[in-house]
């Protein structure tokens, strides 16, 4: 018998586990309930690494981050490089 929802309650998913596993794979993420509450979310390989990969750069990350607007004001020193011996 077929699943129609992406909604599992834990019972089931664990014993359709394979079925689970494969609604994931072709129709997306799928939720599992423990004792009527949303408890975890089952997604293919595929989509964890869609979502997981990392976005923009450090100058990126910094430039958009909050202590951005914060007033914190950073001097850059005025030094002279240091010399090194190669």
């Amino acid at each position: 018998m077929a699943h129609s929802s992406s909604i599992w309650s834990s019972a089931e998913a664990k014993t359709r586990f394979s079925e689970l596993i494969d609604r994931a794979q072709s129709d997306g993420p799928q939720t599992i309930t423990r004792k009527g509450r949303e408890a975890a979310v089952v997604v293919s390989v595929k989509e964890w690494q869609r979502k997981a990969r990392r976005k923009g750069n450090l100058t990126e990350f910094f430039a958009e981050s909050p202590p951005r607007d914060s007033g914190l004001e950073i001097e850059r020193t005025k030094d002279a490089p240091r010399e090194i011996e190669l």
